[in-house]
Parts: C-alpha cells; structure tokens; sequence
C-alpha cells in the first residue's frame, strides 16, 4: 500500500486514503477501523461530504495532442465498491488560459455546507508561482475562480459561521512582494477587498471571530533581486473585517518570526522562530488581551488539535 493522502470521516471513525489513485475506506467492526473497502479508480483528489457518507473527487488531467484535457469533478458515495453507476458527475474544469490547472487538491467545506473550496494545481513548475483557488456548490451548478495564489493549503479559510472565504493572494513564488489578504463573499464577485497595507506582505492567516482574522505580517523587500531569498520577520497583527481597523498583536523580537496562527476557541497559539531556523517555540495567548506564554519548545511543526467541544480542545 502506497498512501499519498489520508482522511478521517467527518461523522464516525473510518479513515479514507488514496492509494495510487484508488481511493479506499477502511471497513468497520464493531466501530473499529478493520481492513479497507475500494471505493472508485481514477481519484487524484478527494475529500470527505460533511454527511459523512459520500465523496467529492476528481480525475487529474491528460496531455492529449491538443493539450490538456479537462478535469472532472464526482460525487461518490463511500459503499460505491468500484460501482462506476454510482458515480455522480459534478463538474468539468476547461482547461484555458485563464484557469490552467491539471489536477485538485485541499478540499475545505465552508462552514454550513454550501460551498467547497480548493486549489486548481498547475504543471510542477508553474504551480511554484500560481494556482487557481475555486470553489463550487454541493450539486455542481455553481463552480467559480475566487482568485490566484500560492499553492499553501493554510492560506486559505473560511470564516466560522458565513459563507466568506479568507485567502492570502498574489502570484510569484518568493514571498518578498505581492502576498495579500483578501476576503470573498459567497457567490464570488469581481469585487473583492484586500485588506493588507501597501508596502507590506502577509505570510499566514487564521480568523479569530466572524469579524476578526489574524495574519502573519512583514514589510515588502523590493531591494531584493537576485542571491540568496532573504527572511521575512513577521509579526501577527489583527484585522477588524468590520472597522477596517488593524493593530499589531506580537513583538516577536528583531530577527524573529511569528507564524501559524491557530485559534482554539478563545486561546490563540503560533509558533516563534529565530532566524531562519526551522525548530520553533509554540506560544499560547487567553484571547486577544491575555499575557503570552511559552507554551512548547523547539518544536518542528506547529501542534494539531482536536477541536471537541468548548473547554475539551487538546493537542
């Protein structure tokens, strides 16, 4: 077994994992995981329906003498057992100018159902500049392009109870220019409002409240150009989506970092780098006014929490 992608059902303990484009479920007995299940040929990407009991997926694109071909969107129920009539098509992705991509992946589901988005990826190197963040409705007859970005999956969230989607934009891979928050209304418009100062950049974001969204920020570096790709010291800062209003949260401290913002109910967490080192300490604030604790030290990645109800949040 060759996993490239695992997933736990969003309602009962059955993990669902991609092995080489065969998209598996593990049987259950007795509420346990126990042996596997085929479920559909064909899966590139894939994610969980919040009902716990179907699948969205999607093929991946073939280079055919006229260029590449489209890249189809399925809704599959988890007993599907390889059953190709079960298959509901959804949606066909063109592949244009304007939306190039060859396969899909990070599927997030909004918080009431309505919309899920994800990442349209291009060929190796282009993805390293620019992929189209989408989104589409459940049944397939709404499928828009939000907007162009990096292919970071923590860059982009979906606000807790409305159907807006936060999203750090800008095409280039070097991280010194171009990098802004912006926020969508659901369905998509052209007019979209990019909330990051001009002259800087954000590196990272999390929302704190329907109202609220935290994001790693640094100054541009414009003077670059060429040589080794200098480090960005970002702090967190708090935007009020509402007022307009923002303000600086964290003091990390010249030649530190502060990223990964994550929000567990009222605390919020992110990890401090020094320097360009990838070992960070994880810090923990009680709400937006709380005193900041060193929470765990030296750190690889930033810590994965169960988020249960109020007051049962664990790492």
């Amino acid at each position: 077994m060759e996993a490239t992608d695992f997933k736990w059902s969003p309602t009962k303990n059955q993990l669902a994992y991609n092995d080489r484009g065969l998209l598996n479920v593990t049987h259950m007995e007795d509420g346990r995981p126990m042996g596997f299940e085929n479920v559909s040929l064909g899966v590139s990407g894939f994610e969980w329906f919040p009902n716990g009991k179907e699948f969205i997926v999607s093929s991946q694109s073939n280079l055919l003498p006229t260029g590449w071909g489209p890249i189809e969107l399925y809704r599959i129920p988890a007993d599907a057992n390889l059953n190709i009539d079960k298959k509901n098509h959804l949606y066909t992705i063109h592949t244009n100018d304007d939306l190039f991509a060859i396969r899909t992946d990070y599927f997030k589901w909004s918080q009431d159902g309505k919309w899920v988005s994800f990442i349209g990826i291009p060929t190796a190197s282009w993805s390293n500049d620019s992929n189209s963040l989408c989104v589409i409705s459940p049944d397939g007859k709404n499928f828009q392009e939000v907007g162009k970005m990096l292919w970071y999956k923590d860059w982009f969230k979906w606000a807790p109870f409305k159907n807006q989607l936060a999203y750090i934009s800008g095409e280039g891979r070097f991280f010194v220019e171009n990098k802004k928050t912006k926020i969508a209304e659901m369905p998509v418009t052209l007019q979209q409002k990019e909330y990051t100062p001009k002259g800087y950049v954000d590196l990272d974001l999390e929302w704190f409240s329907p109202e609220k969204v935290i994001v790693a920020r640094s100054k541009e570096n414009l003077e670059w150009k060429e040589g080794p790709v200098p480090t960005l010291f970002t702090s967190l800062y708090l935007i009020d989506i509402k007022s307009g209003e923002q303000n600086r949260m964290t003091s990390p401290g010249e030649n530190k970092r502060d990223v990964a913002p994550q929000v567990i109910n009222d605390n919020v967490t992110w990890v401090r780098h020094n320097g360009r080192e990838i070992k960070g300490d994880v810090f923990l604030r009680d709400g937006l006014k709380g005193k900041d604790q060193l929470w765990i030290k030296h750190v690889d990645d930033a810590p994965v929490f169960y988020r249960g109800t109020k007051g049962d949040t664990n790492p």
